[in-house]
Formats: C-alpha cells, structure tokens, sequence
C-alpha cells in the first residue's frame, strides 16, 4: 500500500509542477493544434508567454499573469504556451529562454517582443498601449499580414516589401539557388492543388520568420510546377506540393517534416546551424563595437581576460579558444561574442560587479532588458557550457546592469597578438655623480 501511495504522491507532485494555468483561469491555454486558430487567425489583440513548467521566473509570473488576464478580459486575449511540451511552436518564434512574452498585434506573423514589468499592473499597461497601436495602424489603413498568393505563380509582397516567398522560374532557377551560397527551402505547387492552398499561409508565415532568424542565410521559395516545367521535371516532381532542399554544391533533398509553419521553422534553422560558421568573436576596441554587436543579439556574452602581462600570448589564446569552441556550439542561438582586456574598460566592470579580481570573468548581458548574469563556475568548457545551458532555458539568477544603462566603453588599441612588454625605464647618466657626496649626506 504504502508504495502505492507513494506513486499516487509522486504523480500529484508532477501534476502539480505542471498545471501553471486552469480551465478556471482567464488565461488562454495555447498549443501547437490550437494557435494557429486561436492566434494567427483572429482580429483580437494577444498577450502570448512561452513558460516552461520546471522554470522559477514562470512560476513567479503566474499569478500577476492570470491578474492581468483577468482584469484585460473581453478587452485583450492573454495566453500561455508550454514551450517545453510544444517545442517547435516556441521554435517558431524565437523563443531561446523562460518566460518570454509576445505581443501578436497588427501582424501576426511578425509579433513583438514585449519589454516592460511583469507586474499584473504593468502587464495591463503594456496592453493598453499596444492596442492603441493596433487602432490607430487600423485607423490610417496599414495592414501587417502576409499576401503571399499561389495565383499561377510565386509569391507577392504586402506592401511594397521585398518577397518572402521568392517566386523561381525555369529563368532565374538556376542563378537564384544553384548558384547561391544560401540553402534553400523550394515548394514546387499547382494551383489547383487543395494541399498546396492548405500549406500556402504556413509556408509565407515560415518564410517571414526564416527570414529574420537567419538573415537571409536560409531562403523560402516557390515553383509552379504547372508552369514552369522544366525545372520540375528536371527534380522528377510528381506530386503536390513537393518540398526540396538545395545546397550549394550538393545533390538536393526530399524535406521529409511537418507541414506546420513551426516545423519549417524547425527544420530551416537546423539547416541554418549546419551550415553557418560559428559567429565573430570581437575584441571591445569602442562604444560601437559592442553596439552593434549586443543591438543585434538577444545576449552578448562577454568574457574579461587577464592582463596580457599575467598571462602571455599562449594563455590568452588558450582562453579565447574556449570561446570560440563555444561560439561555435552555441551559434544557432546567433548570440554575440566579445572579450576586453582587464582594466581596459573599467566602468563595464564594475556594472557586472567584476571590477580589480577574478580574472578571466564572463557575463551574459541583455541589453534589452539590461539584465545580465556571471559565471559562476570555472572559465572553461564545462563551465562555460553549464552557465549557458541553464541561461537558455531560463533558469540561471541575473541582476540589472549598474544603473540601468550601459556604462561608457573607452576606444583602445587592438591586441597585436604578441606577449606583452614592460614599460621601458628611462636610463639616467651616473658617470658624472660623485659618489662621495651621498656619503656625507649618509
């Protein structure tokens, strides 16, 4: 009995680390089924967090998070995905740590990430304001949706914006992807074809996302088949919609995954991470450097190495060979990677709190949020690895930057990659000192 009863507890407890949100809650429980009908295709306005059950920051969001569903209820939609259990529909949206909250506005494709307090009261606010954008988008006639369109060819633009969806013909098939050095998502369709229309909103939404995630490395296109058929005889098509995936100097292959938007999400940034190499890491020489590098990237890692005296040309290199080895694991993340001597930019020291000691340290810096965290642990693969695993699925403390604004950074000269030098003492001339006269003085 009693190890019955154990069991019986056990299952309790794991229910319990799950169920976040109720029926009886006002918030919406979103999944991979259900988004696309409750979300993507509805006028409503919607506050979405992606949460994992097991993380912390979501348990303590919750109950300001059903407040504020209650209080917007009828007015804006609040909803919650378990992006543990529905992976690829946190995938879809970039989501890379817990809780992240969305705001689906005007276009729906294109969500906003939302940046204020995760009290119940700033919640509301954050909504508020966003549905004034929303009406007043509405009000001067701009539209954020995608017009991607299979009508006997590829895709359109929504206003005036550059293709998604590039449309190829048997003309600029082979220059356009043959000969790119991007990989290439290609759907061959017909017109007539119920599936294709049923793929068409899921393929234009994916090629937006891709699009962004990858910049541009990774390319959504579209052949109709009916039309242009050389190239779709050429790749033996004979079903629709047929997806191919082409790179650069290999034979193309059949996309065997899900036809959601999110599996091709999915799918096009593991071929992204195949194939991009590993991000730049950059030495903070200036403001801008680090500027455009942290704008850029949801976190900017940062390591502070140890003067070049204390450690020699080879010992720097060693730590920074740690880095890239980690800028090359974590590079699907499309995190940024910087390193500044120590004592070269003091006041960003002291804002993490790392300042005089402790060298080689590292942060994990949102400028966004301007929240950051330290490692904790040793400054070495493991280490690292460990630090950046529980800082991607949210877990991991952080602190806000000293003063909630970035500190003032120092134009330096780059590392000449050599061992450093001493400073050279002045010489001075001895042979003309009598030296009996500081023996008197003695």
């Amino acid at each position: 009995m009693k190890p019955l009863l154990l069991g019986v507890l056990g299952c309790s407890l794991v229910l319990a680390v799950q169920a976040l949100y109720s029926a009886s809650d006002d918030v919406i429980e979103l999944t991979q089924s259900n988004f696309n009908r409750e979300v993507i295709q509805s006028d409503s306005l919607w506050l979405v967090e992606f949460y994992a059950p097991w993380c912390g920051h979501c348990r303590n969001l919750a109950p300001d998070w059903k407040k504020a569903a209650t209080a917007l209820k009828g007015i804006v939609k609040v909803g919650a995905v378990d992006a543990d259990q529905h992976k690829s529909l946190g995938g879809q949206y970039g989501v890379r740590g817990f809780p992240t909250i969305k705001i689906f506005g005007a276009n729906k494709n294109k969500p906003e990430e939302y940046q204020g307090g995760r009290s119940s009261q700033a919640i509301v606010d954050g909504a508020m304001n966003a549905l004034r954008n929303l009406v007043k988008e509405r009000l001067s006639g701009r539209s954020g949706g995608s017009d991607y369109k299979q009508s006997g060819g590829g895709g359109s633009s929504s206003g005036g914006n550059k293709k998604d969806v590039v449309e190829l013909t048997d003309d600029n098939f082979n220059k356009l992807v043959l000969d790119s050095d991007d990989v290439w998502l290609v759907e061959f369709f017909a017109p007539w074809c119920g599936h294709c229309k049923n793929l068409e909103p899921e393929w234009a939404a994916a090629a937006t996302a891709v699009k962004e995630q990858t910049k541009g490395k990774v390319r959504l296109g579209a052949v109709d088949a009916t039309v242009h058929q050389g190239v779709s005889s050429r790749y033996g098509i004979r079903g629709f919609p047929t997806i191919k995936i082409f790179r650069k100097g290999e034979e193309p292959e059949d996309y065997q995954g899900g036809r959601t938007r999110g599996d091709i999400i999915e799918k096009a940034l593991d071929l992204f991470s195949d194939n991009a190499p590993p991000p730049e890491l950059l030495e903070i020489l200036s403001e801008d450097v680090l500027k455009k590098t942290c704008e850029d990237s949801q976190l900017c890692i940062i390591a502070v190495l140890p003067h070049i005296l204390d450690t020699g040309a080879a010992g720097r290199n060693s730590y920074l060979d740690v880095m890239m080895k980690m800028a090359e694991k974590y590079k699907k993340k499309m995190w940024g990677w910087l390193w500044t001597e120590a004592g070269a930019q003091m006041e960003l020291e002291s804002s993490l709190g790392i300042g005089g000691f402790g060298y080689p340290a590292m942060a994990a810096i949102n400028t966004r949020k301007m929240k950051f965290a330290l490692l904790r642990g040793s400054f070495s693969e493991t280490g690292i690895h460990e630090f950046l695993r529980e800082l991607s699925v949210g877990r991991g403390s952080t602190a806000t930057l000293g003063g909630g604004v970035m500190p003032k950074l120092h134009t330096v000269e780059p590392w000449d990659g050599k061992d450093g030098q001493l400073p050279v003492e002045e010489d001075y001339d001895l042979s003309d000192v009598e030296l009996d006269d500081f023996k008197d003085e003695l």
